[in-house]
């Protein structure tokens, strides 16, 4: 009976303080949730919210209260988390696994301890408590030792008595707290807080937090009909992973993503401070000091939440009209759709008007946008994918809503199509789904390039600039086979630093230039696209040719002004390749000179040694004496052709650097 007393006692603390049930839900894309709990607590009553420990780093960061009744709040308090084993150590009696009330009251030796035993009453000091006497004949026996307050020591056996009291407050206050420790450790996984409050009589707490919770996601059905226009259903699916149930809930799903990170601020925190040592006979430390920190930047302006959540007053009711199928064959469902729908700032809130009811590991299919939509069938055909184009819509969204992301399924004609995914699309917006492939149509490529063509021609300190275009042609050529005439959406891809020419874009994206085009029935059809690449060319006047700019200044790309002052360039070039060839050829007859006078000087010298060979040595000697006077020639030539050279350089560089066009 003792050892039932230990396990109550714990109970009992646990149970103290009030739970309160969940009453609105708003869900997110990103990973957290907004919960908001309310209830009624008596007087003197606490209030208790249960966690995952997984939630608690969020709950604290975005914890409010608010208490109406005149009360206000005192505190809120909440389990540790550090492990039991360390928390339990701090106390001065120890319980473990098994443990009677005679291993509990012998930690405490010196206390004071109050007991009825047999209609008596006893007080004292406790000397011992033990377990005795166990054998297989005889039953344990609970004893525990007393010094009475009349001095007499006696030994009871707590098996008899109805009822005991520790009489020091201090220790019964201890001992209280470590059952309720023991009571929340239950559960490894749960953490509670506890709101404390100063109200004297009943009142009204609710407290709003957010915690981690599953993105909700989106579900859509596409129905086109015989002729009305195509009705979109959609479905959000919920998950509620908490450990509460959600009866009869205020239910909203948020289409967008705030911000939102984890801080750590459950884990307790523990600095590591400096050790400080007195003075000695040693050598000072070096001082390094820090760099001064920068005053924080303003934080940026987050999402109210909480007034999201109470400002209902602001929701208006969706128009209703287009919500229930006119005929079977739309195949619609019967559902109650009841959101009211409203722009947040940059988010988009769709909130049910009926209470909402999800247990807890349960998920939820809700109804939440089922109204006709401006939808266009068409076909679509990207370079990426295969020769055949695929079975498209065109969605214009005029419902007055945002369209959550999502997969959407096709019906057509009272048949199942295909499916597709849907990014998030924003009223008055446009979007492209494609959702299966169409074999009646095909289509081919053919690419072309033409040759370069110089569109620019500039002149800056001796820098001619040339913008050179060349184009590239692509031709598709489509074949419908079917009997049906079709429309067709070429994406052509956007290629950097090229010029769409022709045709005209129906509309461009990030990546692709969109062509409508118009099939025949059982026919074929072409679209060329052309497009030009611009590049620059640049080259030093002084390093270009005479032939060179000589096919610049037949560019009709030239200003005439431009063309002159080529043409000037182009005299100047041609007279300095005159007078280069010039130097070159005075300098090739030189070195041919040269070579021929050392022939007759050896030839003289062998002659010099043979009798009788003076009259040939004489023809030598008058050839060398007309050669010196050749080259005499040639040198004066030379050096003129060189002196009129560097004249025409010089008058080119001031050409050049006096050019600009």
């Amino acid at each position: 009976m003792i050892r039932t007393i230990l396990f109550l006692a714990a109970s009992a603390y646990a149970l103290c303080a009030a739970e309160l049930p969940v009453t609105q839900v708003i869900l997110y894309k990103h990973g957290v949730a907004y919960f908001e709990r309310a209830g009624t607590l008596a007087a003197g009553e606490a209030a208790r919210l249960d966690f995952k420990a997984a939630d608690m780093n969020d709950v604290l960061k975005s914890l409010t209260v608010e208490e109406q009744g005149g009360g206000k709040i005192a505190g809120v308090r909440y389990d540790s988390s550090e492990p039991l084993e360390r928390k339990l150590a701090e106390f001065p009696i120890q319980i473990g696994p098994g443990s009677a009330l005679p291993q509990a009251l012998d930690q405490v030796k010196g206390a004071r301890l109050e007991l009825t035993l047999g209609g008596q009453s006893l007080a004292g000091t406790i000397v011992s408590a033990r377990l005795s006497g166990a054998s297989d004949k005889q039953a344990e026996k609970q004893e525990l030792t007393l010094l009475l307050d009349s001095g007499e020591i006696r030994v009871v056996d707590l098996a008899a008595a109805s009822a005991l009291r520790i009489a020091d407050a201090e220790l019964h206050r201890k001992f209280k707290d470590y059952l309720g420790t023991l009571a929340t450790a239950r559960s490894r996984d749960k953490r509670s807080v506890y709101l404390d409050s100063t109200g004297g009589g009943a009142r009204r707490l609710s407290a709003s937090y957010m915690a981690p919770m599953p993105a909700w996601k989106s579900s859509y059905r596409l129905i086109f009909g015989a002729d009305a226009q195509p009705m979109l259903e959609g479905w959000a699916i919920v998950d509620n992973t908490t450990g509460d149930d959600w009866n009869n809930v205020r239910l909203a799903l948020v289409s967008g993503r705030p911000t939102s990170f984890v801080s750590n601020l459950y884990e307790p925190r523990y600095v590591v401070r400096p050790v400080a040592e007195l003075a000695e006979d040693r050598s000072q430390r070096p001082v390094v000091y820090e760099e001064a920190m920068k005053a924080p930047a303003a934080a940026p302006r987050q999402f109210d939440a909480g007034r999201l959540m109470r400002d209902e007053s602001a929701l208006k009711m969706a128009p209703s009209a287009g919500l229930v199928a006119e005929s079977r064959m739309e195949m619609a469902s019967s559902a109650a759709v009841t959101t009211q729908a409203r722009e947040a700032g940059e988010l988009f809130e769709y909130r049910f008007a009926n209470p909402v009811t999800v247990k807890r590991n349960e998920s939820a299919m809700l109804p939440f946008v089922q109204q006709r939509i401006a939808a266009k069938k068409l076909l679509i055909w990207s370079e990426q994918a295969s020769q055949h184009p695929r079975n498209a819509a065109e969605l214009s969204n005029a419902t007055g809503k945002t369209l959550d992301g999502g997969p959407i399924t096709v019906f057509d004609a009272n048949a199942y199509a295909g499916e597709a995914l849907m990014e998030t699309l924003k009223d008055g917006g446009k979007r492209l789904i494609s959702y299966g492939v169409d074999l009646g149509s095909s289509v081919t490529t053919k690419f072309d390039t033409k040759a370069n063509i110089v569109r620019e021609v500039h002149m800056n300190r001796g820098v001619l600039t040339t913008k050179t275009a060349r184009q590239d042609l692509r031709t598709y050529t489509i074949r419908n086979a079917d009997r049906k005439a079709k429309t067709l959406i070429v994406e052509h891809p956007v290629r950097p630093g090229y010029t769409l020419l022709s045709p005209k874009a129906s509309e461009t994206t990030a990546n692709n230039y969109r062509f409508t085009v118009d099939l025949p029935a059982e026919g074929n059809t072409a679209l060329a696209v052309t497009e030009e690449y611009v590049f620059d060319t640049t080259n030093a006047v002084a390093n270009l040719t005479p032939d060179q700019i000589f096919i610049y200044t037949q560019n009709k790309a030239l200003s005439e002004n431009a063309r002159r002052q080529l043409e000037r360039i182009l005299q100047q070039k041609r007279q300095i390749a005159a007078a280069d060839e010039e130097i070159r050829r005075t300098t090739a007859d030189l070195a041919e000179l040269d070579r021929d006078q050392q022939r007759l000087r050896e030839n003289i010298n062998s002659l010099n040694r043979v009798a009788g060979q003076q009259e040939q040595v004489q023809k030598y000697a008058l050839q060398l004496a007309g050669q010196e006077t050749r080259i005499a020639g040639l040198r004066d030539q030379q050096s003129q052709a060189r002196k009129q050279k560097a004249v025409l350089d010089t008058a080119l560089a001031k050409l050049i650097e006096a050019m600009e066009f």
